[in-house]
């Protein structure tokens, strides 16, 4: 499986697991939402300062898994991450990014934007997107 036969995929299937790399190597996991937001695989963490994203700003190398809701199919993406945050862009420019990383990652808007928007800047969120260098997975 190439990237774009992928790309189908894994814009619809929003479940998906997120592996990084723990300072001792091992690998930390953890749940996301995903979809593909700028043509990329990306994820949203609500807080800056998880695991994950502290892994990612130590090495930058991930592993997405995106599944159906069956456990039937999946793609896994593998690949370095691009980080976007409130340190890089004002907060209009969050809010825009944000809002389009949310509707790229779920099947439906957010029953309200403004509540939304509030606890993005409150919690400091991150979008992190993937330059995917593997994929592979199981479409059936």
């Amino acid at each position: 499986m190439n990237y774009e036969e992928a790309l189908p995929f894994l814009r619809k299937n929003h479940k998906g697991v997120v592996s990084t790399t723990r300072p001792d190597g091992s690998t930390h996991s953890s749940i996301v939402v995903c979809g593909i937001y700028r043509e990329k695989p990306t994820f949203v963490s609500v807080y800056p300062k998880s695991q994950k994203i502290e892994n990612l700003r130590r090495n930058p190398n991930c592993t997405l898994v995106s599944v159906t809701g069956d456990w039937r199919n999946y793609a896994v993406v593998e690949g370095t991450v691009l980080m976007t945050d409130y340190d890089s862009f004002d907060n209009e420019s969050m809010r825009i990014k944000l809002r389009e990383a949310y509707m790229s990652c779920s099947d439906t808007p957010h029953p309200n934007w403004e509540e939304y928007d509030k606890a993005m800047v409150q919690q400091k969120a991150v979008i992190v997107s993937i330059d995917p260098r593997r994929v592979y997975g199981l479409l059936r």
